[in-house]
């Protein structure tokens, strides 16, 4: 067992946890109280469904490739992660003019650089 896998795991699910239970009252309860259209609205709810379960499924497949090792779902787990923090990157810069408002971006670089570590180190 790899257990700087197995901790990034943990903080895969740790991430899980902070965005519904600290990101959903912050980003989605406006949105729902908003006039935004029913259509819109729903597909708000499906992007930030699906993105939990990406985080959920990510968390998952580190916990699995501590156990069992597969370069392919590994790197496919850092590439979604690196992408996330890719546009987390551009849209604070791009939008909000700094990254201090969504550092999301520290976590999604962070994961892979200790997942890769735990791997090719």
């Amino acid at each position: 067992m790899s257990v700087a896998l197995m901790i990034a795991a943990f903080l895969m699910l740790l991430t899980s946890a902070i965005h519904v239970f600290a990101g959903g009252p912050e980003i989605m309860t406006p949105i729902r109280q908003s006039d935004l259209s029913k259509p819109v609205k729903a597909v708000a709810d499906v992007v930030w469904h699906g993105i939990t379960v990406m985080l959920l499924l990510m968390a998952a497949g580190l916990a699995w490739l501590a156990y069992v090792p597969n370069p392919a779902l590994l790197w496919m787990i850092c590439a979604v992660q690196i992408g996330f923090a890719g546009l987390f990157i551009a849209y604070g810069i791009g939008q909000l003019g700094n990254l201090k408002q969504m550092p999301q971006w520290i976590i999604f670089l962070g994961i892979p650089a200790l997942s890769l570590w735990a791997v090719y180190g």
